[in-house]
């Protein structure tokens, strides 16, 4: 059993038991946080919502704000002495998936 969910403007395929990295959520360490589900599938079959599947709750409990590793950002001109270096850390948030029930 799966389901997608949907989180700001991205989705993510979830199952049970699973870590998920979020973009940041404003939830603290321990909190339990509950998802839009877009598609939902188990041995019955597939559903799909328009948009969201009803009738379907996810649930996580969040195990850590944090960042990801740095990407580095190196911008020049060719032979204009110009060059910029820069560096971004993106937030997530940490999420074990603690169940997907269907009503």
């Amino acid at each position: 059993m799966y389901a997608i969910v949907r989180n700001g403007s991205k989705q993510y395929k979830v199952e049970e038991g699973s870590v998920v990295k979020f973009e940041k959520l404003d939830a603290a360490v321990g909190d339990t946080v509950e998802f839009e589900t877009v598609l939902f599938a188990d041995e019955n079959g597939v559903v799909v919502g328009t948009p969201v599947v009803e009738n379907v709750t996810v649930k996580g409990e969040v195990l850590a704000q944090d960042k990801f590793r740095k990407v580095i950002v190196y911008k020049f001109k060719a032979k204009k002495n110009e060059r910029k270096k820069q560096g971004h850390r993106q937030p997530f948030t940490a999420v074990k998936i603690l169940s997907i029930a269907a009503k």
